[in-house]
């Protein structure tokens, strides 16, 4: 298993009338995440693309726990569980600076020829980074 933490602050422009995040930022706290997650351990996004391999959402599942708010250090968790092949699952996790945890998330992501959008296998790069992890 991997995991890697990163941390973003709540910008007023992501909080709704009610003063609380709205819901749809949520989706890019936890892109933020991932494409952190990969810098983390030395394969950025932008590596990954040069490559011409994309990867789309094919599924994204989130559950909202609690609300945060403006100017709200959150942690964002995300967590690789099992060995990506054509597809990798990227668990997520959303905490407030207590510790609490408000908003948690399960995405499935699509590995793709960029420009075939054909499917493929996980990068030998990236299989060989996270091989020790599992």
């Amino acid at each position: 298993m991997f995991s890697f933490d990163y941390e973003i602050r709540v910008r007023y422009v992501e909080t709704d009338q009610m003063g609380y995040v709205y819901h749809g930022h949520y989706a890019t706290y936890y892109e933020v995440g991932r494409v952190e997650t990969f810098r983390a351990f030395g394969f950025p996004y932008k590596e990954l693309e040069e490559q011409g391999v994309m990867m789309p959402i094919f599924e994204q599942n989130v559950r909202f726990r609690q609300p945060s708010r403006y100017d709200d250090v959150l942690t964002v968790r995300s967590i690789i569980e099992a060995m990506p092949d054509t597809r990798m699952v990227v668990k997520g996790e959303i905490y407030q600076p207590e510790g609490k945890l408000i908003n948690q998330s399960l995405t499935t992501l699509v590995f793709v020829n960029r420009h075939t959008l054909k499917p493929l296998r996980c990068p030998a790069k990236l299989a060989e980074i996270l091989t020790p992890y599992f």
